[in-house]
């Protein structure tokens, strides 16, 4: 069959025949000890529980009642042996036609002669993009619906255009008189062909741009979109195109996909010959063109003509000449320089962690005095230190402030001092030096300090924390070197600047006033932040209250100063889980990578302008955003506007973050993509991400409720959907509804259920029993997670472990990755009452097991006779010797591993295990996460469909 040209290939999903399988070792509704021979044969091999190794199923009839979220389809055989190739996805799934599968294949370059490949950057030695960098996608989308005409014919002109792939997702056609096609429009139907949630799991559109568009046939010239991502892979031309697409058009931006360097390397050009552009200050990119026998490049931005740099093509260590085509700045759109010296306002600030400890009565009661220090004594070591310059300092704040003087390790009788200061209107510095020390000079002192601050302070029964002049203090002692203020509390700050009082009103959930609860109590909090970004200070808030803590007010230090807010409620290092999650994340914290005195400008072709700018950051000028320290694990989304209409093929956006890294560098971090330029509203949403939608939508909403109401947020985000469907009905279904479903484009499926996902998350849900601590902690994560770990969160994963495939949770034998369980629809219907599943949104994890769960599936899993015996809430899947356990352990491990999603977090969720038929208010919390159920005051998936179907009709 042929494929449209750069499209989505008229196909099914892939027939995913290995987690069809329902080999042995499943478990249903009571035990048998054999197979039912008529109904199942024998599979070829079987999960092992402890004990003899005999094979056994848990209950044949959970096959027969074909019930199970992985049971074989009709037609398949068993053992993994498919006759008539099944549906993945059952009855009512997709893939009902047969259709072959085409994957992307690697561009040619038929008129590049004989240049070498680039990817290899001989002259550099460089590294690809990240471990193994991004992959084109096996599979387009499907073509649910799509018409005879479309499938064969379009298809049929332009397949051979439409299978070159050029690496990152990006597409060229061959060189010729054929006009440029971009991706084709297929339409589905949202009603008649429901949602899975594999499409999800989908890459975005490819972006198809004209032949020869960059400079080197490097498959590496165009942003892959873990980097940079646009809600649009065609722009159209003119700002009225825009506006009648309904469409909205911005970037997604997350400059690092790893906590460190080491995890996702790209190339660094560290010659210090730096080449931009005279006028609009572009960096030389993959896209600029040469003229003039090569001494002259044109910009790919503002088409001004600049000179090549005479050391361009020189390597000034060896002093010899280098090919200029082996330069990673032409080769790579993700890439380093190191800064020159006019790039720096000061030298390279150090490294410097100020901690800020609470000890107050409660944060001694609930052990995070002893469980910080502890933690970051053992993690001294992961501390970034590789130039010896960090420096790091320590206070501790009741009702007074406790300031440390700690001297460095080659003073004789060097004693570390405390000098208490209760002078909370003005704190002053009680001495000039050894309150921010040198972690290698003074480590044995800090050391010693480490072990002995718990004792310090272990009887207090002081109840207060003047954490306002505590904050000013450490401003006033960090400001004039810039850094980090890390501040671990647990106790609502009540005395002295930025006070607050305890305003929780219940009465008040779930009504229009509850808007006034996320909002900030008192300004100290948005005033001191902005002060603290001009002095390149960054405070992160760990939050550790079981009352009432006010994230909404604190939450704003974070968020204007690039820091974040991690939310620990009711913690308690009494529970071993607690302890071990503040621990692994804090030590984590403590070694990430970050970047120092940076701002992140975006650029963009001639007609472009950045509009707006959300993220955690200070906003300094119309385009350029501060971050005092910049973090690992965040995103960030920056709107683009059509100021004048667009006249060339494509259009390119650089974002550039220059910054000073951990080791003492300044360096100019460059990601630049390249998109093609369209004046049709079909290739408009052909090419439009899904993915970045949401995202873009979940950052709008964050700023509605917390500027207005959370009513006016979820409003926004229903009228949305329906505005694109209409837009979509009017301008390119003709009108037609097409049987009576819900037309939209294959890409675009998954946008209803993101947007539910996100109306019901817990930032945005409407309840009257979700406290405004835990609202404005996950607003904070929606308006800062990077773009895999939001989609977990708005859509969490569920895995259906009890008839797993016999691949799921080990590793594969190809790639070494552990296999997982194939995601199921986020609906009570996929539970079975003998199942047990995983249900994890990245935050938080739940195990669930079902009321007729068998006794050896329970003894395999819990070591337990008697699912009663099952310890029910925070915990842990117990460590057992046999085969079945260490599977469901290693799926449980698996799903928490952001590395492979290509993105950094510290991020451990808690493992809450939960019986269908125990504690009601667990059971009630795992069910809110099931999107497409009925929960709360919210809607289930079918009547969403039908509320969206009647207002697009009317």
């Amino acid at each position: 069959m042929a494929t449209s040209q750069g499209g989505y290939p008229p196909q099914g999903y892939p027939q995913q025949d290995q987690y069809e399988s329902i080999e042995g070792g499943q478990y249903g509704q009571q035990e048998q000890p054999t197979y039912n021979e008529e109904a199942i044969p024998p599979p070829s091999q079987s999960i092992q529980p402890t004990g003899a190794k005999k094979k056994r199923a848990y209950a044949g009839q959970a096959y027969e009642l074909g019930a199970g979220a992985n049971v074989g389809q009709p037609g398949q055989q068993q053992g993994g042996q498919t006759g008539a190739q099944p549906s993945p996805y059952g009855a009512a799934g997709y893939g009902q036609q047969q259709q072959p599968q085409m994957g992307y294949q690697q561009p040619s370059y038929p008129d590049q002669g004989a240049t070498p490949a680039p990817g290899s950057a001989q002259g550099y030695g460089q590294p690809q993009y990240g471990a193994g960098g991004y992959q084109p996608p096996d599979q387009g989308y499907p073509a649910h619906g799509a018409s005879p005409m479309l499938q064969g014919g379009v298809g049929g002109v332009t397949q051979q255009l439409g299978q070159m792939g050029l690496g990152a997702g990006q597409q060229q056609p061959p060189p010729g008189g054929a006009p440029l096609r971009l991706n084709q429009l297929y339409p589905t139907d949202l009603q008649n062909q429901p949602f899975n949630v594999t499409e999800l799991d989908l890459p975005p559109p490819p972006i198809i741009l004209p032949p020869n568009s960059s400079a080197t046939p490097s498959p590496n010239a165009n942003c892959p979109p873990k980097y940079v991502r646009s809600t649009l892979n065609a722009v159209p031309t003119t700002n009225s195109l825009l506006k009648k697409s309904r469409l909205p058009f911005a970037l997604v931006i997350q400059p690092y996909a790893a906590l460190h360097d080491s995890e996702d390397p790209v190339p660094v050009a560290s010659d210090q010959v730096i080449a931009r552009c005279r006028r609009c200050r572009t960096y030389i990119n993959p896209f600029v063109s040469f003229l003039d026998h090569g001494h002259r490049w044109r910009c790919n931005m503002c088409n001004l003509t600049n000179d090549v740099p005479q050391s361009f093509d020189w390597d000034v260590a060896q002093q010899k000449s280098v090919d200029r085509w082996q330069r990673p700045e032409l080769n790579y759109s993700v890439m380093e320089f190191v800064a020159p010296q006019e790039y720096m306002v000061r030298p390279p600030q150090p490294l410097v962690y100020y901690f800020l400890f609470d000890v107050s009565y409660a944060s001694i009661q609930n052990g995070l005095l002893a469980t910080a220090a502890r933690c970051i004594l053992e993690s001294l070591d992961r501390i970034p230190n590789a130039d010896r310059r960090t420096r790091v300092g320590f206070m501790c704040v009741d009702s007074s402030l406790h300031y440390f003087s700690i001297p460095p390790d080659d003073v004789e009788n060097g004693e570390t001092k405390m000098l208490l200061v209760s002078d909370l209107d003005e704190p002053f510095l009680p001495t000039p030096e050894d309150l921010l020390v040198n972690l290698s000079s003074a480590r044995q002192n800090i050391e010693r300090f480490l072990s002995k601050l718990q004792e310090m302070f272990q009887n207090s029964q002081n109840a207060s924390s003047a954490l306002g002049p505590a904050l000013r203090a450490g401003h006033k002692l960090i400001s004039p070197v810039g850094g980090k203020m890390c501040v671990l509390t647990s106790t609502l700050p009540n005395p002295g600047h930025g006070a607050l009082t305890p305003r929780e009103n219940k009465q008040v959930l779930g009504t229009s006033k509850e808007g006034g609860l996320l909002q900030t109590q008192n300004s100290f909090y948005k005033s001191f932040a902005v002060e603290c970004s001009k002095n390149q200070v960054s405070v992160d808030m760990f939050l550790f209250s079981s009352q009432y803590q006010d994230v909404a007010s604190l939450s704003n230090l974070p968020r204007y100063t690039g820091g974040q807010t991690y939310f620990y409620p009711a913690w308690n290092a009494g529970r071993a889980e607690d302890a071990v999650k503040f621990a692994t994340e804090f030590s984590d914290y403590l070694s990430a990578e970050i970047a120092l005195e940076a701002v992140l400008r975006v650029r963009a072709t001639t007609g472009l302008r950045m509009s707006a700018f959300y993220g955690n950051f200070f906003n300094r000028s119309s385009d350029l955003c501060a971050f005092p320290a910049f973090p690992r694990d965040q995103a960030y989304v920056v709107e683009v506007a059509i100021d004048e209409s667009l006249t060339k093929q494509f259009i390119c956006l650089q974002a550039g973050v220059l910054h000073t890294t951990c080791n003492g560098e300044r360096r100019i971090r460059v990601m630049t993509l390249s998109l093609p330029t369209t004046q049709t509203l079909a290739d408009v949403y052909a090419s439009a991400d899904q993915q970045a939608i949401a995202m873009y939508y979940s950052h709008k909403a964050v700023e509605r409720a917390l500027g207005g109401s959370l009513d006016g947020a979820r409003d926004m985000l229903q009228q949305k959907v329906i505005e694109l469907l209409q837009t979509y009905k009017k301008e390119l279904a003709g009108g037609n509804m097409g049987g009576g479903g819900l037309q939209f484009p294959s890409n675009l499926r998954g946008i209803p259920i993101l947007f539910l996902g996100l109306i019901k998350n817990l930032g945005l849900r409407k309840s009257a029993q979700i406290p405004s601590d835990l609202r404005s902690a996950a607003l904070c994560l929606l308006s800062t997670l990077p773009l895999p770990l939001l989609m977990q969160y708005i859509y969490p994963r569920l895995y259906s472990l009890h008839d797993m495939p016999d691949s799921a949770g080990v590793p594969d034998p190809q790639t070494g990755e552990m296999v997982m369980p194939p995601a199921v629809n986020l609906s009570s219907e996929r539970l079975v009452p003998y199942g047990l599943y995983l249900i994890d949104d990245g935050q938080t994890q739940f195990v669930w097991l079902g009321r007729d769960a068998v006794p050896a599936l329970v003894h395999d899993v819990f070591g337990v006779d008697d699912k009663t015996q099952v310890k029910q809430g925070k915990g842990s899947i117990p460590d057992l010797e046999n085969e079945f356990n260490e599977r469901i352990r290693a799926v449980v491990e698996k799903s928490r591993d952001h590395r492979a999603k290509g993105t950094g977090s510290i991020v451990v969720p808690p493992l809450y295990v939960i019986r269908e038929d125990g504690e009601p208010s667990l059971k009630l919390w795992a069910q809110t996460l099931l999107v497409e159920d009925r929960a709360d005051q919210g809607v289930g998936l079918m009547q969403w469909m039908g509320v969206l179907r009647e207002k697009v009709v009317q």
